[in-house]
């Protein structure tokens, strides 16, 4: 190529500016040259060689990867000053440049290196556990999660499962947040009695005696587990029963269940459902949330070791519901014989067999039980126990563990029968034998502190006058001869949830303007069997006090009142009470101390059946009332109490109230 060219001079205008850039720009090039490597080092010592600030800037800008059009600019520019500063700008930028690209560099490096370094670790570690026959960890606990598989016999369901979760197990590392959450999984799986079950007990002889040796009495209830297990002995596929026991604290419902799983010879499980709200309790969390875990079923299967134990489930009237679901509506699925056999527990998500566990429920009460889960199951219905039964537990039960517990042994105490009556009938008033023991602990207890301080040498027997010496003042009384003393006063029975009790109810009259008053926390049935008493005595009353003046109902203010005023109380069985108690208060004449009655009454003196007869029956005689007046259409009720539990009772039959009035009034 040929050109014609014209020399552009520099203009150099010597001083300490110039210098100063020229130092300035030597001395950024330099970095620059530290941190790119494709600019040789000598390159790096001739610019500190160059003198010449003209030749300088050419050689650097020469030197430089920038665009050529910033080098054109460099070039036209004669002002070497001004070049130089131009350059500066130029080094600055590309030196910001460099030294940002060399740290990330130097980060990715560290990064590499650590990761590297990780790597080599592992195989080191690896290279350790061949060499100690211990493998890989992670190879190690899929093989054993394989082996517990193999030897859990699941059905073939499960163990699909199984081996599909322990598939996504293998291929995930074991930082993985769902690692621990399948390792969890198959562990309860295998954990599970898939396909373990207890041999039954089937000597019926065997399962009476053990029946009979923790508890007394309780007659119904033994009867129907022998007819189980009579029935499984023919059958052996035979489904479990779903029992549930109904009565009040302290009768042995609980300990019951324990003495039935002995008596079969399976395993025991307790679950108590009572406060439950929550419906996952029953059923169990879905996998999805963060800690999920089995319900309650699942979990006594896992505690127990056996698909077929004996399960009970405490309290299961007190169970409730909120927005987080109704439990008892999962428990439906559970107590179902029809489907009980394919329940799917929410976390596990597979179907087990619950159809050979013997399921036994206990309540206080049925009314709070919802109506379908009491149709699935067979209600059995446990009353309290008689003074000669409370004795006899007692002295069996009562007594020896609590000398055993308090540290005595049966050469240094002995309890009198007439000491165990005694505590019976004073210091407790109960329809079970849960106070009763307490009392018994008490004795035991201060009997024990004197052997301890070693006042006590000789054995020590407990009479009647020894236990209220211990015991402290009386707790209960009689009080029936006192109390209906005065007329208006009848003696009624009511049903409690802690079993039957004695009522009292109290009418008297005052001058007034014909109006009833009634009072005692009655509820709004009690107050209507007031009206409707009040009205048919009313109606009747030329019968019942022949000299009583025709306005005095008209003149006269009416009060009733069943204490004690604290108590609520409610329900129509104390009508029969209520109208006797009016007739003895408009004729003047007393009723009877050694008389109760219970019965609803209608206006027209009829009278209704009335539920908790037994119980009533009972706190009759805890009260030493000799004769009983009940409806004619509980006859059949009455014919249900065994002859022993009746004791001395009298029981007569009530069709019509004025039958009642007649017999009650002396």
């Amino acid at each position: 190529m040929v050109a014609r060219v014209a020399e552009l001079p520099d203009e150099v205008e010597e001083g300490p500016e110039l210098e100063a850039l020229s130092h300035n720009v030597q001395r950024t090039f330099s970095e620059i040259v530290e941190h790119i490597p494709y600019l040789p080092e000598e390159l790096q010592m001739a610019v500190a060689n160059i003198e010449d600030p003209a030749s300088l800037g050419h050689l650097i800008a020469g030197a430089l990867r920038i665009p050529t059009e910033e080098k054109q600019r460099l070039l036209e520019q004669v002002d070497v000053a001004a070049r130089l500063r131009r350059l500066s700008q130029i080094l600055a930028r590309e030196l910001e440049v460099v030294q940002l690209g060399s740290q990330i560099q130097s980060q990715v490096q560290s990064e590499v290196e650590e990761g590297q370094r990780e790597f080599f670790l592992r195989q080191q570690l690896k290279a350790i556990q061949d060499e100690l026959g211990e493998g890989d960890e992670q190879q190690a606990e899929v093989n054993e999660l394989r082996e517990k598989i193999e030897a859990a016999e699941l059905p073939e369901h499960a163990l699909k499962a199984a081996e599909r979760e322990l598939s996504r197990l293998e291929k995930l590392p074991p930082a993985a947040a769902e690692h621990g959450v399948i390792r969890t999984y198959l562990e309860w799986l295998v954990e599970l009695p898939w396909s373990r079950t207890t041999e039954d007990e089937l000597d019926i002889g065997h399962a009476r005696e053990v029946l009979d040796a923790d508890h007394y009495d309780l007659e119904q209830v033994k009867d129907r587990i022998l007819e189980y297990l009579a029935v499984r002995k023919l059958k052996p596929d035979s489904p479990g029963p779903i029992l549930c026991f109904v009565g009040p604290p302290g009768v042995g419902k609980t300990s019951l269940g324990r003495s039935i799983a002995k008596a079969l010879g399976r395993e025991f499980e307790r679950i108590s459902v009572g406060g439950v709200r929550d419906e996952a309790e029953i059923r169990g969390h879905r996998r999805t949330y963060i800690g999920a875990m089995p319900g309650t079923i699942v979990r006594a299967l896992r505690d127990a070791g056996s698909r077929n134990p004996v399960f009970m489930i405490d309290e299961i009237d007190k169970m409730g519901a909120d927005f987080r679901g109704d439990p008892s509506s999962a428990m439906l699925e559970v107590l179902d014989p029809a489907q009980n056999d394919s329940f799917r527990d929410h976390y596990l998500d597979l179907e087990f067999d619950l159809s050979e566990v013997l399921f036994i429920a206990t309540a206080n009460l049925l009314d709070t039980i919802p109506g379908p889960l009491q149709d699935r199951m067979e209600t059995i219905e446990l009353a309290g126990y008689t003074l000669e039964e409370k004795r006899q537990i007692a002295r069996r039960y009562l007594v020896p563990r609590q000398i055993e517990a308090n540290g005595l042994k049966p050469a240094q105490i002995e309890f009198a029968a007439p000491a165990l009556t005694a505590i019976v009938e004073e210091y407790t008033r109960e329809a079970g034998v849960r106070n009763l023991e307490r009392q018994i602990g008490t004795v035991c207890r201060k009997v024990a502190r004197g052997v301890a301080e070693g006042r006590q040498k000789r054995k020590v027997t407990v009479s009647a006058r020894k236990a209220r010496e211990l015991l402290g003042r009386r707790r209960f009384f009689a009080e029936q001869r006192r109390r209906t003393k005065d007329p208006g006063v009848a003696t009624g029975l009511a049903w409690t949830p802690s079993g039957g009790d004695v009522l009292f109810i109290e009418a008297t009259a005052m001058p007034g303007a014909g109006k009833l008053t009634i009072t005692g926390q009655l509820g709004e049935v009690m107050k209507e069997s007031a009206q409707a008493a009040l009205s048919y005595v009313r109606g009747h009353w030329r019968g019942l006090a022949p000299d009583l003046a025709e306005d005095w109902f008209a003149e006269h203010d009416i009060h009733i009142h069943v204490p004690a005023g604290g108590v609520p109380k409610d329900g129509p069985s104390a009508g029969v009470a209520m109208t006797v108690a009016l007739a003895s208060m408009i004729s003047g004449r007393h009723v009877r101390n050694d008389v109760a009655m219970t019965g609803e009454v209608t206006l027209t003196g009829q009278v209704l059946p009335i539920g908790g007869l037994k119980e009533k029956s009972l706190a009759a005689q805890r009260a030493g009332i000799k004769r009983v007046l009940v409806p004619d259409r509980n006859e059949g009720d009455v014919a249900e109490i065994p002859e022993r539990e009746r004791g001395e009772l009298e029981y007569v039959y009530l069709d019509e109230v004025s039958r009642a009035i007649d017999t009650a009034l002396s």
